[in-house]
């Protein structure tokens, strides 16, 4: 029997097109897919249960999860691993950190627990439900995170300020409000920061992969929607849309949510990628950060978000 997949950020863009892939193509897993508003109200929810509902032999079931509160996914983490020990749900064959935020014009946003959005959805909620979950995984099975040109200074496009990681990593987690005019250069930059902190290879994880893909650059994602992206940045966006063949020839990081989705997907589960592990770009090797390949610094960043996300030795199957 196939194992269980969880995706979390499941009605998001690359999320819907990760799940329709999925069902598709890899039919016999059991899907776990969590969303922040699992109501059919919602247009973007509404979405996750029309793809659903064309294949209603699959296994699927939708969780609500805020990704903003250490509370709920401790609750969360706690709940799976227990309905796999009494095998409700086949153990984890891979875990997708698919959700994302990032604020921009808005400036510093603070989740639950006051730690800066960004860090906390991005890297802190998915770290923290990886760790927990790593005991109701397969022997295995793989953890896939979303990476991004925007780890590696000078790569990414809109970058104003390039993300290197503090001496201080508490600055990772709380900061002054944005000088007004640098609002969506800070943010991006927060935004950046933390797909830096994604890479990180533990030993303790013994035969369970990890791998961070950086999808391309999504062109048709929500992301770039939101209100408070820039007009700027969205005109851009937009006629690369437009262009999207000829951009995609001129630049093949470009790309789709349902191109992304087939990278993302075959890499977590398909035959032909087991036992591979590190940084990928779409479906091929690909070197990350400096920063990334520093041991120090994955240390320093392991241990404090051990901390942050107040993670005790009797919570995970690993030793701290």
């Amino acid at each position: 029997m196939a194992g269980t997949v969880l995706i979390t950020g499941a009605n998001g863009s690359l999320g819907l097109a990760i799940v329709s892939y999925l069902l598709t193509t890899y039919p016999n897993y059991t899907l776990l897919l969590t969303v922040r508003n699992p109501s059919p109200s919602d247009p973007n929810t509404a979405k996750l249960h029309a793809i659903i509902a064309k294949h209603p032999n699959s296994k699927v079931i939708i969780d609500t999860l805020d990704l903003a509160s250490l509370k709920d996914i401790a609750a969360y983490s706690q709940n799976i691993a227990s309905e796999v020990s009494k095998e409700t749900y086949p153990k984890l064959a891979a875990i997708v950190c698919n959700a994302m935020t990032w604020s921009l014009n808005a400036g510093v946003q603070y989740s639950k627990d006051g730690l800066e959005l960004t860090m906390a959805v991005n890297t802190l909620a998915h770290f923290d439900i990886v760790l927990r979950l790593l005991g109701a995984m397969e022997e295995r099975a793989r953890i896939v995170f979303l990476s991004s040109d925007s780890h590696w200074p000078g790569k990414a496009g809109f970058e104003k300020y390039p993300p290197v990681v503090p001496d201080d990593l508490e600055q990772l987690v709380k900061y002054e409000k944005d000088v007004p005019g640098e609002e969506a250069g800070r943010g991006f930059l927060r935004y950046g920061l933390k797909k830096t902190d994604l890479i990180e290879q533990q030993p303790e994880l013994s035969k369970i992969r990890v791998l961070a893909v950086d999808p391309g650059g999504l062109l048709d994602s929500r992301a770039f929607s939101q209100p408070d992206v820039p007009l700027l940045w969205k005109f851009v966006v937009s006629i690369a849309g437009f262009l999207q063949p000829l951009v995609k020839w001129l630049n093949p990081r470009m790309n789709t949510s349902a191109g992304a989705a087939r990278d993302v997907v075959d890499l977590a589960v398909a035959e032909e990628f087991a036992g591979k592990e590190g940084h990928y770009l779409v479906r091929e090797p690909d070197d990350s950060s400096p920063d990334s390949h520093d041991e120090k610094i994955q240390g320093r960043l392991f241990a404090k978000s051990v901390e942050w996300c107040g993670i005790r030795q009797e919570d995970i199957a690993i030793p701290l």
